[in-house]
C-alpha cells in the first residue's frame, strides 16, 4: 500500500518479495490448499517458538501479495477508543498511538476503495463514523449465517455484516466470487477475493513497479545515518547482491521485520534500541465450534459473514473483565484437510467427514503489549539464509485469558441458542495477527518509529507494517495496516516531490 502512493507520484520503486507468485489452479480447492500445508508457508523461515503452551516451530507466509493471498479478507477499522491509551490494555508498556482514529479515517476509504471491501454501514453498534460507504454491497447470507444472527438477536446483541475484500458485483469486469467454503487460509482459485497480489501489485506492475520474487533481503547495510546498501539472495539461484535507493521501506512482518533489524545491529543506532522486537502481540484467539446436524452435508457456503461487537468495549452486563473485550466472527466451515493437520490422525480421521455440519465463531480478545512478549536473536546458529536463527518468547497475561474465556463463553451460549448440540473450543496458537515489535510512538525513548513511519536513528529507514501497530486492538488487523501504509507512501512522496527526486 506504501507502494500504491508512489508510483502514482512516479516515483522509481523497487519491490523485493522472498517468496513467490502463488499458483492459482484447482489445487487451490484441495484439502492440501490451506495456507500452513502449502510451501509457501512450509518453506518459508522458520522461528522456534516459546509460548504458554510450550516449545513449538513458527512460520510465516512468504509469497508476492503475503498472508493476504490466504486471508479471509475480513476488513474491519479499528474503533476511535482503540487509538486511546486505555490503562487495561496498555498497562505500564507505555503504548501510546500518535494519532487518533480521525487521522486515518480516510486512508481507511482509500484502502476499501482499493479493495472493493463489501460491507454494509451503519449496523455494527461499534463502528467509528465514516465518511464514505463501502464500495461495494455484501452478498446473501448463507443458511448457517441467517440461524447464527437470529440466535444472536434472541440473545439481544447486534450481529452485523462483516465487510469483506471479496468481489461479489456481477460486473463481468472481474471474476465474481461462487461463495465456495475455500476462501479464508486458502488461495482463490478465479481470483475472486481481493487479495494484494491481486487487486494491488498486478496494477502497480502495468503503472510501472518493479517487483522481483524469491529475492530474500539478508542484510541492512548502515553508512552513519543511512541504509547505504541492501543485501539479498535470490533463492532461485543463489546468486548475492547489494542494491541502493534514496529511502528503504521494510515491511516483512512483525516477525521479519524485527528479525531483519537485530540482525543488521540496526537497535544500536536507536535511542529506543531496547523496544526493537518487544511487546509482541498476537491476539488472545479461539474458535469456538457448533455442530448443526440439520445443515446439509452439501452445503458448501462461505460461512465467515456475522460479526458481534456487543463485547467489544466491555461487559454491558458488567460480569466480564473490566475494559474493553474484543470480538466475535463466524467463522467458515474448517476443511478436511485442515481438520487433518490440527487433530493427531485417529482423531481427525473421525471428525473430518463432519466437517460439513460444523460451523465456527472466532473470538478475538486483545492481548496485552508487555515488554517480555518479544523475539530475540539465537546465537546457536543460522538459518536457511544465513542469517541469525530468530527465537519467539510470548506469553499471555491473565486479563488476556481472562478476556478470552468470556467472550468464549457468550460465543458457546449462541450455538446453543442456534441449536448446536455438540461442540468444540480450538485455541489459536498461530502468530497470523503478530503485531507490535517495531512499535510507532512519539517518545523516542520507547518507540523505535515515529508517527511518520521513520525507524529513529536512520535517515532514510521507513517501517510501514504490522510490527509499527503500538496495540493490537481486538479485530483484523490488516485494513489498518494497509491505512497506515497508505498514510506513511503518501508522506515519503510528498517528500519526494519537494526534494525533486524520483
Amino acid at each position: 500500500m506504501a507502494a500504491w502512493k508512489l508510483v502514482d507520484s512516479g516515483a522509481d520503486v523497487l519491490m523485493l518479495e522472498r517468496g513467490p507468485f502463488v499458483e492459482r489452479g484447482p489445487h487451490n480447492w484441495e484439502p492440501e490448499g490451506t495456507v500452513m500445508r502449502t510451501p509457501y508457508y512450509t518453506e518459508g523461515p522458520h522461528y522456534e517458538a516459546n509460548t504458554d503452551r510450550g516449545n513449538s516451530e513458527a512460520g510465516v507466509c512468504s509469497c508476492v501479495g503475503g498472508a493476504s493471498v490466504f486471508y479471509g479478507g475480513v476488513s474491519l477499522r479499528f474503533r476511535e477508543t482503540d487509538f486511546l491509551p486505555r490503562p487495561e490494555i496498555v498497562g505500564d508498556s507505555g503504548a501510546r498511538w500518535p494519532f487518533s482514529y480521525d487521522t486515518l479515517e480516510p486512508y481507511y476509504g482509500e484502502a476499501e476503495r482499493i479493495l472493493d471491501v463489501a460491507g454494509r454501514a451503519g449496523e455494527d453498534p461499534t463502528e467509528p463514523p465514516r465518511t464514505s460507504d463501502y464500495p461495494c454491497p455484501p452478498s446473501g447470507l448463507s443458511e448457517v449465517s441467517r440461524i447464527i444472527a437470529k440466535a444472536a438477536e434472541a440473545r439481544g446483541l447486534h450481529p452485523f455484516r462483516l465487510p469483506l475484500a471479496i468481489n461479489y458485483q456481477n460486473s463481468g469486469s472481474a471474476p465474481t466470487c461462487i461463495e465456495c467454503a475455500t476462501c479464508d487460509t486458502f488461495a482463490c482459485k478465479i481470483e475472486a477475493k481481493n487479495d494484494i497480489a491481486v487487486k494491488v501489485l498486478r496494477g502497480l506492475v502495468e503503472r510501472g513497479l518493479e517487483l522481483r520474487a524469491n529475492i530474500a533481503v539478508t542484510g541492512l547495510h548502515l553508512d552513519g545515518r543511512r541504509v547505504a546498501g541492501v543485501e539479498c539472495v535470490d533463492r532461485t539461484t543463489g546468486e548475492t547482491e547489494v542494491l541502493t535507493a534514496d529511502r528503504i521501506i521494510l515491511a516483512a512482518g512483525a516477525l521479519g521485520s524485527a528479525h531483519l533489524l537485530l540482525a543488521s545491529r540496526l537497535a544500536e543506532s536507536n535511542p529506543a534500541g531496547d523496544a526493537v522486537g518487544r511487546y509482541l502481540t498476537r491476539h488472545c484467539s479461539a474458535i469456538v465450534f457448533g455442530a448443526y446436524p440439520w445443515l446439509p452435508k452439501h452445503e458448501r457456503h462461505f460461512h465467515k459473514q456475522i460479526g458481534i461487537n456487543d463485547y467489544y468495549l466491555g461487559d454491558p452486563d458488567g460480569k466480564g473483565p473490566k475494559g474493553p473485550l474484543g470480538n466475535i466472527q463466524q467463522t467458515q466451515t474448517p476443511s478436511m484437510g485442515t481438520v487433518r493437520g490440527e487433530l493427531n490422525w485417529f482423531l481427525g480421521s473421525l471428525v473430518a467427514p463432519l466437517a460439513r455440519r460444523i460451523t465456527g465463531l472466532l473470538v478475538i480478545a486483545e492481548d496485552r503489549p508487555q515488554h517480555r512478549n518479544r523475539v530475540v536473536l539465537d546465537p546457536s546458529g543460522t538459518d536457511e539464509l544465513g542469517l541469525p536463527r530468530l527465537r519467539i518468547e510470548h506469553r499471555y497475561d491473565p486479563r488476556d485469558l481472562e478476556a478470552r474465556r468470556f467472550l468464549a463463553g457468550r460465543a458457546k451460549r449462541i450455538h446453543r441458542a442456534a441449536g448446536s448440540l455438540v461442540g468444540y473450543t480450538h485455541v489459536i496458537d498461530t502468530f497470523s495477527h503478530a503485531l507490535g515489535t517495531v512499535r510507532m510512538g512519539d517518545d523516542p525513548e520507547r518507540a523505535p518509529v515515529d508517527r511518520d513511519g521513520r525507524f529513529r536513528g536512520v535517515d532514510n529507514l521507513y517501517v510501514t507494517d504490522g510490527s509499527i501497530l503500538p496495540t493490537p486492538a481486538a479485530v483484523n488487523p490488516s485494513l489498518t495496516i494497509s491505512a497506515n501504509a497508505l498514510r506513511i507512501g503518501h508522506m515519503i512522496a510528498e517528500d519526494l516531490r519537494r526534494e525533486g527526486i524520483t
